[in-house]
């Protein structure tokens, strides 16, 4: 009886209960089954074993990880630089940090604008502005995850070459030195023309075409076209920074004393430093002038008068390099300093009232017409009182970038140049918010004429709803 083979019925409600899995049919294909059973039940979701899964680090593991690598970096790369520079002459110090600094800065600036963008989209993503719609952009546009990421990894490499530089020169590897700057300069400009799908292609190709389409508008103007073309203008600098870089890496000046001379062709009275300064605001002035040929609002001509503003602000200054000393005093410096008082209040007005729309500041003492980030973001009045203060502020501080006889004190204007990317970046939030609001207040006016047009048609035919 208890030695003979003995058959298990399948379907018996002691070993298995409708809908559930089988187990085995039969004693004797017990231990297979078991084993089955245990094969199963060590994996997990998707057939990963849980002996595998439990190898793998968590993912706040994983982050601590990183911030720790990536501080160690920070840590490495200054100490690294800092002993290239106390092993320099001090005769040559000063000359070659502030070399290092030209080459370097235009990308640090423009690294610290990326991470503040990827700021305003996770704003803007919080406050449920749809910012693609407003920027017409499509479907594969990067967010603001990506946007840090690309800034990350431009954290990482900006200041990798630029202590790459700084610590081959001071060991004598001057050729080697001199190419850092050169290969940087070079991978930008490959990685933003790759014609391939990979980094963010779709990406790269809006931002191409929407500078060319600020430097040629020949078509309407879009409201991603004037929105870049004005934070092109607070990156004057950046762009007048570069043109010094490359064209010292053309006539072979990198990591070499000739580029100190003043009067050279890459020198700090070079023409070309105004000229590539005032190109964003003409650019942006000639958007202006189109934009009043298609709508034919005189508010647009008050904008490319705002514009041209910035025109004697920068000239004037270049001036003191071409005129006798005591014309300079007498004449040119007091209009510098009237037309940058001009430039200076009449953007001011410009931002408040136009750009942001707060109503001769009424905004800032009732809500009357909240907006959706002010509720979120700007929601308190101080800080209202903040930015419109700290706009002033900076906007006068900004002619100080613009005026060419002042770039030799290359670390304030540096730091000044770093608070105006701050202050777009502030102006950013008030700007896409007011866009919006109008892009909402137009649909709620086409909702409204089509419920008017509704009601008319019933009480026409005399319909009972």
């Amino acid at each position: 009886m208890f030695g003979g083979h003995v058959t298990v019925p399948v379907n018996s409600p002691h070993l298995r209960k409708s809908g559930s899995r089988q187990l085995f049919s039969d004693l004797g294909s017990s231990e297979e089954g078991a084993s089955h059973l245990i094969e199963s039940e060590m994996k997990g979701v998707g057939g990963t074993p849980l002996a595998t899964a439990a190898m793998l680090p968590s993912p706040v593991l994983l982050w601590r990880l990183k911030v720790m690598l990536f501080f160690l970096w920070g840590f490495s790369c200054c100490k690294i630089g800092w002993d290239s520079v106390m092993r320099m002459s001090l005769d040559l110090r000063d000359l070659f940090l502030y070399e290092a600094f030209l080459y370097y800065n235009p990308f640090l600036l423009v690294t610290a604008a990326v991470w503040f963008w990827g700021v305003n989209l996770w704003v803007f993503a919080q406050a449920n502005v749809n910012y693609s719609k407003i920027f017409d952009l499509d479907q594969n546009h990067l967010t603001h995850k990506e946007i840090w990421k690309c800034a990350t990894w431009m954290t990482i490499i900006v200041p990798t070459s630029m202590t790459s530089y700084l610590y081959l020169y001071s060991h004598g590897e001057v050729s080697w030195a001199a190419s850092q700057p050169v290969l940087l300069y070079t991978a930008v400009a490959i990685i933003l023309i790759f014609p391939f799908d990979i980094f963010y292609l779709s990406s790269r190709f809006f931002l191409l075409r929407t500078l060319w389409r600020i430097v040629f508008p020949f078509q309407a103007i879009a409201f991603a076209d004037f929105f870049v073309a004005d934070i092109l203008t607070s990156m004057s600098k950046v762009f007048s920074d570069l043109e010094r870089s490359v064209c010292r890496m053309v006539h072979k000046q990198v990591a070499t004393i000739a580029w100190f001379e003043a009067d050279s062709v890459c020198g700090s009275h070079a023409v070309a430093i105004p000229v590539v300064l005032v190109l964003p605001y003409i650019f942006r002035f000639f958007q202006c002038l189109r934009q009043y040929k298609d709508t034919r609002e005189k508010t647009s001509l008050l904008n490319a008068l705002k514009y041209s503003t910035a025109v004697p602000v920068i000239f004037l200054s270049a001036l003191k390099y071409h005129v006798f000393p005591d014309s300079w005093i007498n004449f040119y410096r007091p209009l510098w300093l009237l037309s940058s008082v001009v430039n200076s209040l009449y953007s001011f007005y410009w931002d408040v009232t136009r750009d942001w729309d707060l109503s001769c500041f009424t905004r800032i003492f009732k809500f009357t017409k909240p907006h959706l980030v002010s509720q979120i973001v700007y929601g308190q009045k101080w800080v209202y009182l903040w930015v419109i203060g700290s706009n002033l502020i900076l906007r006068c501080t900004w002619t100080y970038k613009l005026s060419a006889h002042l770039r030799h004190n290359h670390l304030t204007v540096f730091a000044i140049t770093a608070l105006e990317i701050f202050r777009r970046f502030q102006w950013a939030f008030f700007r896409v918010e007011n866009e919006w609001n109008k892009m909402n207040s137009k649909q709620n006016l086409q909702m409204g004429d089509i419920s008017v047009e509704e009601e008319k048609l019933l009480n026409v035919n005399n319909h009972n709803v």
